[in-house]
């Protein structure tokens, strides 16, 4: 048995306060009828996990609540959890759960919400006369996840605190902390039949137990709790998951470093542990705001699944559209942190070992939506695990390419894993497609020093297995042999059109990437010389872009995927602007593939109508995608949950509003109707420019540009451009013309 002991645990210098300061945030809490516009809110407990719960995480560690009131359950993931080696995909795994169990019951009043302007869960509600609040958010800077209970009365918590491990690993509770340490070497996956992994990470997870009043007693592998006035409790899991091959993906095992995580978040308040996180989250989500019109007072007073109720019945919530796009934000910030694994599937959260299509790394569009928006969106940090993810399984791709093509450079199969496993179809492209991301980078931010160092040897060594693999016709044409058109098929042609999308977009960005960096002319000149003589787009029978070399297209195809579209986006190959025939032909394929499907394909449609200039149609897709796709915690559903339909949503509306693949700076290419007025403010552009925008009327009313490089672009709205030069860190404002 413990009792509480404020020095050590220095919570007791505010446990006077405890009860005015609950009284205080309860009343400065938004009312229910006027809620911000970033805050998701909802009357009554969580029962779904993938359509109700609410996640939280700091980039590494997650988190989906539940928000039961005699049992809250919270399911936590840790990103390294992966089964899995270097030949096969494997699995992300799910971690475990935490259980507190209170002895009251559920009474009135109850309210849940995620405040993503602070990335902070609340629940409160009244039983026996008293009121109850719990906050809970997973702290970036100190590495757990906190969980707070607190009451208007003293000795108003009694319950217990329990842990379950996902792979039944021994949970042990002594003192105030519980323990779960466990080991992966047995477990294996359903769809390797029976082989064991040669990578086996060991794993723990463990949970502090902090108390005001009252005591605590660890029995029978739980904690027990009687008469506290608040409790709080610190979780934090980890893997001995390395991100290095030379080091066989091991370090040393998590216990010694969980336990300094917990025993320095421990000797903090927890107001400060509180104003830590919403000080780090904020630096990043406040970058940049976004007004697309006001929501009517009744309908944003609704709970948030009364809101998505009312938008799928046609109702007009401009602020619904700006809360999903936001919270793709949110989501980012909180699944892809420097020194994370990158987002997967569902970014971090995941309840199942057996997950939908591994909840891995999908290179056939899947990981590379999910980082399509984040520069763009003023998020640059969030992009560095993707990028050191693939610096990270470079070595294990040049083997299995060398093995399966004996050609030089690397390229992967369409699953990938944690440890550089690849499995499933070799779609050979889709590497090309990652550097796409990575080149993207550096245009956004123009850090040379990541561009000499990260991508341009990853974009060198793809070029160079193209250049072995590239199949000559007998008229000297270049073409990808035995390709793939994702998931469209047929298998084994000769001049897909996704192929030669993606090597023509790699040999474009590696020549550039040269140019950049000042190295490699002979080389760039080399490759540009092989762009020349690639396959291009080609507009078919029925005026539409062919998917195949062959012209094999159907007007009546509604398939999900548009491999033959990255020209389009996320490419530069083919704009209104510099090729109108062959953007007309893309219009064609589009309207005949039509506007329906799953989430991230509307996504995808948004994006691409975004880069043909079509704003209305654009937002078409946009709302048929809330009302059809979008669960009511606003998780994209495929289904099941896939997170890449929420960042490909952040996407599409940063395409409405900014464009700059093709060199210049296109100020509101695709704004639709339906926004009449509005703002933008922190939009980025490649060239390292910051754009703040505002729009009355649906006409340009005031653009300011600022460059953090300095350098020389040009800016575009409508028929109208002016080119401007500019110092590192000058702004300029501009009037609808531009002047």
């Amino acid at each position: 048995m413990t009792h509480a002991r404020p020095l050590e645990h220095a919570y007791g210098a505010i446990r006077t306060s405890v009860i005015v300061l609950f009284v205080s945030l309860l009343t400065s809490a938004p009312a229910a009828g006027q809620p911000p516009r970033l805050i998701l809110w909802y009357a009554a407990p969580a029962g779904n996990w993938e359509r109700e719960a609410l996640p939280i995480g700091n980039g590494r560690l997650g988190c989906m609540i539940f928000g039961g009131v005699a049992k809250e359950s919270i399911q936590f993931n840790e990103d390294s959890l992966w089964v899995g080696d270097e030949k096969d995909t494997g699995a992300y795994q799910a971690f475990g759960d935490l259980h507190v169990e209170m002895s009251h019951q559920a009474g009135q009043d109850y309210r849940r919400q995620l405040d993503i302007g602070k990335a902070i869960h609340t629940t409160t509600y009244t039983s026996g006369g008293v009121k109850y609040r719990r906050e809970y958010f997973a702290s970036h800077p100190a590495g757990v996840l906190v969980f707070r209970f607190t009451a208007d009365r003293k000795a108003a918590h009694a319950g217990t605190v329990s842990l379950t491990d996902a792979h039944k690993a021994k949970i042990t509770a002594e003192g105030n902390r519980i323990t779960a340490s466990g080991s992966l070497a047995e477990h294996t996956y359903r769809k390797t039949k029976g082989r064991q992994y040669e990578i086996a990470l060991d794993y723990e997870a463990q949970v502090l137990v902090l108390h005001e009043g009252g005591t605590v007693t660890a029995r029978d592998g739980k904690i027990a709790f009687e008469n506290v006035d608040s409790l709080t409790l610190l979780l934090a899991a980890d893997t001995d998951y390395l991100n290095r091959r030379d080091k066989g993906w091991r370090g040393e095992h998590p216990h010694q470093r969980l336990g300094r995580q917990l025993a320095h978040a421990a000797s903090k308040p927890y107001t400060t542990l509180r104003d830590e996180h919403v000080h780090d989250y904020q630096a990043l989500l406040n970058r940049l705001s976004l007004d697309v019109g006001q929501t009517p007072q009744p309908t944003s007073a609704l709970p948030t699944n009364e809101r998505l109720k009312a938008y799928k019945g046609g109702g007009a919530d401009p602020d619904l559209e700006e809360l999903l796009f936001q919270y793709a934000r949110y989501l980012m910030i909180s699944s892809s942190r420097p020194g994370s694994l990158p987002a997967n599937l569902q970014g971090l959260w995941n309840r199942s070992n057996q997950p939908p299509w591994r909840c891995d790394y999908h290179t056939d569009v899947n990981v590379q939506m999910n980082y399509w928006f984040v520069d763009h969106a003023n998020l640059p940090e969030c992009f560095e695990p993707y990028a050191e993810w693939l610096h990270s399984i470079r070595g294990v791709r040049t083997e299995r390419t060398k093995e399966a093509f004996k050609a030089r450079g690397w390229t992967m199969r369409a699953e990938n894993g944690a440890f550089g496993g690849s499995t499933w179809k070799w779609v050979k492209p889709t590497a090309a497609w990652c550097a796409q991301n990575l080149w993207d980078h550096y245009a956004f931010t123009q850090d040379k020093a990541y561009l000499r160092t990260r991508a341009y040897p990853i974009m060198k060594e793809l070029c160079e297995f193209w250049e072995d693999v590239l199949k000559a016709l007998p008229d000297g044409t270049l073409v990808s042999p035995d390709g793939y058109s994702p998931e469209h098929g047929p298998s084994g042609v000769d001049g897909v059109s996704h192929d030669q999308q993606l090597v023509w977009d790699l040999f474009t960005n590696t020549i550039d990437a040269s140019k950049a960096l000042g190295v490699d002319k002979d080389y760039a000149d080399k490759i540009a010389l092989l762009r020349e003589r690639l396959l291009g787009p080609k507009v078919g029978r029925w005026g539409q872009l062919q998917e195949w070399m062959e012209d094999l297209d159907k007007p009546q195809d509604k398939h999900r995927h548009l491999s033959h579209l990255i020209a389009v986006h996320p490419g530069r190959q083919i704009s209104p602007l510099t090729t109108p025939k062959l953007a007309e032909a893309a219009k064609v394929s589009m309207n005949a593939r039509g506007d329906g499907s799953t989430g991230w394909s509307r996504a995808w449609k948004i994006c691409i109508w975004a880069r043909l200039h079509d704003g209305d149609r654009t937002y078409k897709i946009l709302h048929e995608m809330l009302q059809s796709q979008i669960a009511d915690n606003l998780y994209d559903l495929h289904p099941p949950f896939q997170i890449d339909g929420n960042f490909g949503y952040a996407a599409g509306i940063c395409e409405m509003l900014a464009q700059s693949h093709m060199g210049d700076i296109h100020l509101l290419p695709a704004l639709p109707s339906a926004w009449k007025s509005g703002s933008v403010k922190g939009l980025v552009a490649r060239g390292a420019y910051e754009l703040s925008i505002q729009w009355a009327d649906g006409k340009l009313a005031k653009c300011r540009i600022t460059s953090r490089k300095g350098g020389k672009t040009r800016l575009r709205y409508r028929q109208m451009t002016r080119t401007l030069t500019l110092q590192p860190g000058e702004s300029l404002e501009l009037d609808p013309s531009l002047k």
